[in-house]
Formats: C-alpha cells, structure tokens, sequence
C-alpha cells in the first residue's frame, strides 16, 4: 500500500524524478530511459525498481522487454502530488533537455 512516507521517499531522488517525468508522456522501456537520460541500464533498472515497488510504477513484459506506466490506480492524493511535482520539475534545465525531441518516442529502435 503506498502511503505518503512512501511516496516521499520514491520521489526524493532526480533520477526518479527524471524517469517519472518521461513515462508520465507514455509508457517507455528501460532501453528509452537510458538513452534519453544517458545512465547507465544499471543504474536506471535500480530507480525503476525502487519506484515499482513503492507502488508509483506498473511494469508489463513483452517479449525481452520491460515497459513502465505511471500506476493509473494511485490514490487521487498521490496523482495529485505526483502530477504537481511533475509540473514543477518541468521548468528545471535538466527536466526541459530531457524532454527535447531527440526524446525516444514508443517502439524505439532499441526496443525493436
């Protein structure tokens, strides 16, 4: 069950927060995270798993490939805090060059 010390601790990190950012555009896969973020696969596999097990992310596997979404079943307080967080962070430098268009758009190569 997320609760809001959960929630907290899940949001507290930028590379979380960065992650977060790109898939509340639309599901992404490891392989998109890294290349938009330039992480290390690592690196970026533990902060999803840290998110996914605060209940903040859902992941689906397909074929050797894993895909995360924002949980649509997250309590309307914690949408709320995400989403408002989110806009926040939209306006830091690191936040908008992430979101440039070099950004992968679903079914990327890398995932192909």
């Amino acid at each position: 069950m997320l609760t809001p010390v959960r929630l907290f601790k899940a949001l507290s990190d930028e590379t979380r927060l960065r992650c977060l950012a790109l898939i509340g555009s639309g599901e992404r896969c490891v392989c998109e995270l890294t290349s938009a973020l330039d992480l290390a696969q690592p690196k970026i596999s533990r902060h999803l798993a840290q998110l996914r097990s605060s209940g903040v992310l859902l992941d689906r596997r397909q074929g050797q490939w894993v895909y995360y979404q924002i949980n649509p079943a997250l309590p309307d307080w914690a949408s709320v805090i995400l989403r408002e967080t989110l806009a926040a962070c939209a306006h830091e430098p690191r936040f908008v060059e992430d979101a440039t268009p070099s950004e992968p758009q679903g079914d990327a190569a890398c995932c192909a």
